[in-house]
């Protein structure tokens, strides 16, 4: 039965997940721009620890605040002050790139039901973190003490993964069937498309959505690129953009729309766009930004993870990987490329769709390309726990 499902308990989804690496709340930007490309993940969790709590020798209570990712980093620098300094930006501390949304990421206990996990979702949680199953590990030290402010895995004696809407639909999917007939329903019988959404012109300058950008990180959604007749004709999303590298921050500044997707949409920016990135920066004194882009940047400017501790660039996690461009380009492909649906595709139409491109949405479009709207994994899972509710 459905209601049985959701009493699941949601350390049941951290099964064959890794352990989550963090980041010290202590580091640097230019520090987490480092750890980032160490990893090769798209988010790093940031951690605070409370030290002076530590009892025997132990590592202190410790508590997810945040995390951050490379559109993080990008929107930051893109700001008006930081485009003139962004090697100086680089040193600011990365709480300021918290978002300050506290219900974003929400620890939970490993007992806690599904249920429970699904309610903080649609209260707004991105992330949801549980302790992995297996005892507690007293006094332990954390691991990959070469760099204490990064890729420590162990907090108050247990390791933790993050839950994130993706896990919570997929698991609804792997048992579809109880909720049947709602799966085959339409989106628009479900009432579930929102229509505010974001989007831009194709001609405006990249500059302009920025906030767009920003909004798009902290709803897991993207921004709509239209043309001149209001037609979908593309997106930027944060899943796009974390696939380039800091000096993406440089196009946005510069570029139009319509450009900056064509820099964003392959392995690499195309050279001639590149170019013209630097004369406009060169044109508006931007010297900070073009220092920023050339190529030796990483390997003499690395930012140290904090303050107080410089980064070992020979660890586990800096092994065959170079610290410029491309460092996530080979775990995800960039793409502007829309994902779209129509308003009467069925729900587990749209679930698995989005779910094959790793993505928390789909556009909904008319059969002209102009947009209706947009379906997110939030309003999937508020359908699947109205339906349980009915069951009870």
């Amino acid at each position: 039965m459905a209601v049985n499902l959701l009493s699941h308990d949601v350390s049941d989804l951290c099964l064959g997940k890794p352990a989550l690496r963090s980041l010290s709340i202590s580091a640097t930007i230019g520090g987490a721009l480092s750890a980032l490309k160490r990893s090769g993940e798209p988010w790093l969790s940031v951690w605070s620890c409370d030290q002076s709590s530590s009892v025997g020798g132990g590592i202190g209570s410790c508590r997810c605040v945040g995390k951050v990712c490379l559109v993080d980093i990008v929107c930051f620098l893109c700001r008006e002050e930081n485009l003139e300094r962004p090697l100086i930006a680089l040193d600011s501390p990365v709480s300021v790139l918290i978002q300050k949304v506290p219900e974003l990421v929400k620890h939970l206990e490993r007992n806690s039901s599904l249920h429970e996990a699904v309610d903080c979702i649609l209260e707004g949680a991105q992330n949801l973190i549980v302790p992995k199953r297996g005892r507690a590990k007293l006094n332990a030290k954390p691991k990959l003490l070469q760099n204490p402010s990064f890729g420590t895995t162990l907090h108050n004696g247990r390791e933790y993964c993050w839950i994130t809407h993706e896990d919570v639909v997929r698991f609804f999917l792997n048992s579809i069937n109880l909720f049947s007939p709602t799966p085959t329903d339409s989106i628009e019988s479900l009432n579930i498309i929102d229509h505010n959404i974001l989007a831009v012109h194709y001609d405006n300058p990249a500059a302009s959505a920025l906030s767009m950008f920003n909004k798009a990180l902290l709803s897991q959604t993207a921004v709509a690129v239209l043309d001149e007749e209001d037609k979908l004709v593309g997106e930027i999303s944060p899943y796009a953009l974390v696939g380039c590298d800091e000096t993406v921050a440089a196009a946005i500044a510069t570029l139009s729309v319509g450009d900056l997707m064509a820099y964003i949409d392959c392995r690499g920016p195309p050279e001639d766009l590149v170019q013209l990135v630097k004369v406009r920066l060169e044109e508006r004194n931007l010297a900070g930004m073009l220092e920023l882009m050339e190529d030796d940047y990483w390997v003499s400017s690395l930012s140290p993870l904090n303050s107080s501790s410089s980064s070992s660039s020979d660890d586990e996690f800096s092994a065959g990987r170079t610290l410029k461009s491309g460092g996530n380009s080979g775990r995800m492909e960039r793409r502007t490329e829309a994902i779209v649906c129509y308003p009467g595709s069925s729900l587990v139409a749209m679930m698995i769709q989005a779910l094959a491109h790793r993505v928390n949405y789909a556009w909904v479009i008319e059969t002209d390309c102009s947009v209706v709207g947009m379906v997110t994994f939030a309003r999937i899972l508020e359908v699947f726990r109205n339906r349980v509710s009915t069951f009870s």
